[in-house]
């Protein structure tokens, strides 16, 4: 099994986070989609990370299709970062909001380093949908007791907001006052502490960059 893409993005990092906390064996391959268009074009013609390539040679792309993927793969009884019922459909809802923020946040990336002159009313754009999903997000932090979203086990959900904040703070540092979200803060700082976080872990560096 090979994992294509670099941990500085939340979306490669939250696979690799997953497939370190499963214990399944794989090869990273940290190539970059700017740099390595080339070489990722030869497993994935969208020429997108991440891309998982089981070891049959399929090649799944997007982030949550992948997870599912692995969560089959281990079982029911191994995948301990899967939710099923009320919890389940939480679970998809509180993903989807971090996901979509950490989509804004690279968004927001390419605006101010790829454009001779970032466009005001997108990047305005971009960092309200920021903020404003933080401020969602904190929200369902703050008024859960359990230690992590759902109960006393780490969850996807748990993943993704984790590196979906790592992201942002390392990527958009001078964009927000990052005190603003402090239940955030607090579970991410709580995650990242954590072996699986540590190990699947990159700064943060421009795009072409790489």
């Amino acid at each position: 099994m090979m994992l294509i893409g670099q941990y500085d993005s939340p979306f490669v990092r939250r696979v690799g986070i997953a497939l370190t906390t499963y214990a399944v064996a794989f090869r990273h391959e940290p190539w970059s989609t700017f740099g390595d268009v080339d070489k990722i074009a030869r497993y994935n013609p969208l020429r997108r990370a991440p891309t998982l390539v089981l070891e049959d040679g399929e090649a799944i792309v997007d982030s949550l299709a992948i997870l599912m993927v692995i969560d089959e793969i281990v079982g029911s009884h191994r995948a301990s970062l899967a939710r099923s019922g009320t919890d389940g459909r939480q679970l998809l809802r509180l993903c989807g909001f971090a996901a979509g923020v950490a989509d804004k946040g690279v968004s927001l990336v390419y605006e101010r380093v790829l454009r001779e002159s970032a466009f005001p009313m997108w990047v305005e754009r971009c960092k309200a949908q920021i903020a404003e999903t933080l401020d969602l997000l904190d929200a369902e932090r703050a008024r859960r007791g359990t230690s992590y979203l759902f109960d006393d086990r780490l969850s996807h959900a748990d993943v993704m907001v984790t590196t979906m904040w790592t992201f942002l703070t390392g990527a958009l540092r001078s964009e927000f006052d990052w005190t603003g979200w402090p239940a955030l803060a607090a579970h991410a700082a709580m995650c990242e502490a954590l072996p699986a976080f540590r190990a699947v872990n990159q700064p943060f560096s421009a795009p072409g960059g790489n």
